[in-house]
Order: C-alpha cells, then sequence, then structure tokens
C-alpha cells in the first residue's frame, strides 16, 4: 500500500521547491514534466511513498533537478514565467493534508535573485 510523503514547498522568483520528506530513501523516482510532478520512493522499512502533483502553472522541465539527502528528497523546478508568484503548488485549489508551505524557506523577494542563484548552484555541484 502507498501513502503521499509529506511535503514541504516554497516559492522564488525563478524556481519551485518541493521538499519531499523521507529518510533513507531508496529507489527514488522523480518525473517532472511541464504542469505535473510524480515522485515515489521508498523509505528503511520498505514503506511506499506516492505523491502526484498537478502544477499551479508551467514549468520547464529540462531546467528542473532533484538532490537527495539521509532525510529528505528536494525538487527545484524553473518556472515558466520568472518573476511570477505563485499562491500555491496546486493547480486546483485545494491543500492536501500531506501539503505543507515550508516557512523556514520562505522569504520576501525583494533582492533574494542573488541568493537563489547562490542555492541553485549548489544544487548544482552535488
Amino acid at each position: 500500500s502507498r501513502q503521499p510523503a509529506k511535503t514541504l514547498w516554497y516559492d522564488r522568483p525563478r524556481y519551485v521547491y518541493l521538499e519531499f520528506c523521507v529518510e533513507d530513501s531508496t529507489d527514488v523516482k522523480v518525473v517532472i514534466e511541464d504542469q505535473r510532478l510524480v515522485f515515489s520512493c521508498k523509505n528503511a522499512d520498505g514503506v511506499e511513498f506516492y505523491n502526484e502533483i498537478n502544477l499551479y502553472a508551467r514549468v520547464n522541465s529540462k531546467d528542473s533537478r532533484e538532490k537527495r539527502s539521509d532525510r529528505s528528497i528536494t525538487c527545484f523546478m524553473r518556472k515558466w514565467n520568472e518573476k511570477v508568484a505563485w499562491p500555491r503548488i496546486t493547480k486546483e485549489n485545494i491543500k492536501p493534508a500531506w501539503l505543507s508551505v515550508d516557512f523556514d524557506n520562505w522569504r520576501d523577494w525583494e533582492g533574494d535573485e542573488e541568493v537563489e542563484r547562490a542555492m541553485v548552484e549548489q544544487y548544482a555541484e552535488v
């Protein structure tokens, strides 16, 4: 039986970030399409996680990637229309129970592009 992974998201001028909170993940699969993201993995106990998100707006799937750590899998997706804020991550105006805003990373955009560029470069090096 599958269950959704707890997911955090936040918005930046150029990218939208999603963090799937699964520790010690294996068999990680992330499919990023123009308006949809599908995530699946297993944890150390063999529990299967599966999330499918119809995205609020279009992303550039070719300039999107993910990074796995011991604690989570972070995806960052390049917005098709940069500098346009996303009020939510989902196309549907409903908030699934497993989805939350990552307030630790949610900041004002002013002067944020340098910060964001540095973050993306840091991810790209991994």
